[in-house]
């Protein structure tokens, strides 16, 4: 697929996070929890505790030369339920490293509406970056991977999920990965393995869905 099939299903791409970050990410780049942690040095077991393990809530890091940034929880997963549904003999911690190493986007309004509409998110202080598809995709297409699932949930009936979830964006034609996974899905996240570190070039909008009260 090419970034151009891709911006043409889905010109837009949309990034949660929260009000107080969005400085943050606009001055250093959208970075993965995983290069968050290596800016900000953590290591041993506190950098264990938040890369391969579920959070229970938000962590807040601190640095004396890049301030502050916080790493977002992990409330819509569960370890127990991904034991569940794993594929590839991949364990819970397998699969929380996977995700700590990209950065997430929805691909349309409608996923990034039922992420929004969540009963854990009501009342929660948001935002959302509207980001240019063809413009970050063109830039970062070599790292670009495509997910049909919500793969940092496992709520109700989780999907399966395992090493065949990410699909590199230049591996396939768009039409070959939906018959290959029998013609049922759509995308529905777009990561970036890594991060997008020229994040603020392709932004075209913040929106501030709610305000911290």
């Amino acid at each position: 697929m090419t970034p151009e099939d891709l911006a043409n299903r889905h010109p837009r791409l949309f990034h949660v996070t929260r009000p107080d970050s969005v400085a943050g990410i606009l001055a250093r780049g959208l970075l993965p929890t995983s290069g968050l942690l290596d800016l900000f040095e953590v290591t041993g077991e506190r950098r264990a505790a938040i890369e391969r393990r579920r959070r229970p809530g938000s962590v807040v890091l601190h640095h004396p030369a890049q301030g502050s940034a916080t790493v977002t929880d992990q409330l819509p997963m569960t370890e127990a339920a991904l034991e569940r549904c794993l594929d590839d003999g991949l364990a819970p911690s397998d699969w929380l490293v996977l995700l700590n190493a990209r950065v997430f986007f929805w691909a349309d309004e409608a996923g990034l509406a039922r992420l929004l509409g969540a009963r854990m998110n009501r009342g929660r202080a948001l935002a959302v970056l509207v980001l240019d598809t063809l413009g970050l995709v063109s830039a970062h297409a070599e790292r670009v991977e495509l997910s049909p699932i919500n793969s940092g949930a496992t709520m109700r009936r989780p999907a399966r999920r395992g090493l065949g979830t990410f699909t590199p964006l230049l591996a396939l034609p768009y039409g070959e990965w939906s018959r290959r996974r029998g013609g049922r899905d759509r995308v529905l996240e777009v990561t970036v393995v890594g991060g997008v570190p020229d994040v603020s070039r392709h932004v075209l909008e913040v929106r501030r869905v709610r305000e911290a009260a």
